[in-house]
């Protein structure tokens, strides 16, 4: 049940706005051939949540079939270990730094996108995209912040992240910048109606479309009917309701497919699936509970493996020959490679850090891989703390301090794991290759230096902290 708000007065809003736009002007030919970008994100969803991963643990069969139609990337990872900043560097190109998202409390101000960033959106929405989110945006709670000053045209879902929602089941939304309450309407069966309705109002021109879950999120809920299918196979409580969470994904986004499908638009439409970070640990639950992590090392806020390592696959019929792909990709190449694929060309001021990996997908070969870093604590950063880098098979990790004190530098040592014999991390080389560990963590400190200058660059009109 709808409150406060009608649907039709909400339609009314969106279009409004929409006619509203000032975009560039862009022959329908030419419009006709670039191809749309649907790209769905899941929240806390791990590699081992799906059931190709798993074993048929659970069941997903539509992200299963999406996989074996994509390239399905076995070195995806986010840019992050938690929301936020891996949004940050989705959206940007951009390591999440630098674009002072850092941390996952909006009181912070650390999750606000800065306002000299370009987002993917704005990039999409200058080349005339009918550019839309739906779901979580987490990258900044204040009016100049909203996703429709930051490139979307259209958006339905909440601005803030943790504690957005107490319930699946009853919540408010933010419908083009008005509160509109819910109830009785599952929230992920709901961001998938709102996401085909975007689809069918935009058939006949191109379109970007973010859809932004936050399944399998907390809070856990679920319809019960698939909770207690799960329940009788052994599963926890906390599990039975994870994997539930993530079957009503895996149909949403079936029912997404399939109406690209319905409307001509599949082979016209790249899809990207991801998710922000690895599987949260609930309080009570060593790990995951019973929920499988492919055995990798942590979860959820940490920088190992099971943390950053993510589900990660591309769709593009008759452009991408479906298959298995070791490029290492990162959230930060989601920007340039789209760009590439869609013809935009990107101005220089960017300074992205992703690169674009179209041709290594193209040609199904495994492009040679960049260094690449990672690193979050509560607060400011403190990048002694729960760092990472990876270069090549070798990773370093500046371990994870746990606490209170969240301005606790870390005292402890680097480890090094070499992932091509240790995927699971099980293993710290970091005394038998000292001359190997001691450079890494040169360089780890020389990026710190270089993210945290840009991420405390003046600004007029935001401070910096």
């Amino acid at each position: 049940m709808m409150t406060n708000v009608s649907i039709r007065y909400c339609a009314a809003i969106g279009m409004a706005v929409l006619c509203g736009l000032a975009m560039t002007p862009v022959l329908r030919g030419q419009e006709a051939a670039r191809p749309n970008v649907l790209l769905i994100l899941a929240d806390d969803m791990c590699l081992g949540d799906l059931a190709r991963n798993n074993g048929g643990l659970n069941r997903t069969p539509r992200l299963d079939q999406l996989a074996q139609q994509s390239v399905y990337l076995t070195h995806g990872y986010s840019g992050s270990a938690v929301c936020a900043p891996a949004r940050a560097a989705l959206l940007t190109g951009r390591y999440p730094h630098r674009t002072g998202v850092t941390s996952l409390s909006a009181k912070s101000g650390l999750t606000r996108l800065r306002l000299d960033e370009t987002t993917i959106a704005d990039l999409f929405a200058a080349q005339g995209y009918a550019t839309g989110l739906v779901g979580k945006w987490h990258t900044g709670d204040g009016p100049e912040f909203h996703p429709l000053k930051r490139g979307f045209q259209e958006f339905a879902g909440f601005v803030a992240g943790d504690g957005a929602i107490k319930s699946y089941f009853k919540y408010p939304l933010d419908i083009q910048g008005q509160q509109v309450h819910f109830e009785d309407r599952y929230l992920t069966d709901h961001f998938t109606e709102l996401s085909i309705d975007f689809i069918r109002r935009h058939r006949d021109k191109s379109f970007f479309l973010h859809l932004a879950h936050y399944a399998p999120h907390r809070p856990l809920n679920a319809p019960q009917k698939i909770v207690d299918r799960y329940k009788k196979q052994g599963f926890s409580e906390n599990t039975a309701i994870i994997y539930a969470m993530i079957e009503v994904l895996d149909r949403g986004v079936g029912q997404v497919l399939d109406e690209l499908d319905k409307l001509g638009l599949s082979d016209n439409t790249i899809v990207i699936f991801s998710s922000d970070n690895g599987l949260d640990p609930l309080p009570g639950e060593r790990g995951g509970g019973h929920r499988f992590n492919c055995n990798l090392r942590g979860t959820k806020y940490t920088v190992h493996e099971g943390g950053i390592h993510v589900p990660f696959m591309i769709r593009w019929p008759g452009q991408l020959k479906p298959g298995v792909n070791d490029t290492l990709v990162q959230f930060q190449d989601v920007l340039p490679t789209l760009a590439a694929a869609c013809g935009i060309d990107l101005p220089d001021t960017l300074q992205l850090d992703g690169r674009n990996v179209l041709e290594a997908l193209r040609r199904g070969q495994t492009a040679s891989a960049p260094v690449r870093y990672w690193q979050w604590n509560r607060g400011l950063p403190l990048y002694s703390h729960n760092a990472a880098m990876r270069d090549g098979q070798w990773k370093l990790v500046r371990p994870y301090v746990s606490g209170n004190n969240i301005h606790q530098e870390s005292k402890k040592p680097p480890m090094l794991f070499d992932l091509s014999n240790d995927p699971a991390e099980q293993h710290n080389l970091a005394d038998k290759y000292p001359q190997r560990t001691a450079e890494m963590n040169q360089s780890l400190a020389a990026w710190a230096d270089s993210v945290e200058r840009d991420r405390t660059r003046p600004l007029a009109g935001q401070s910096v902290k």
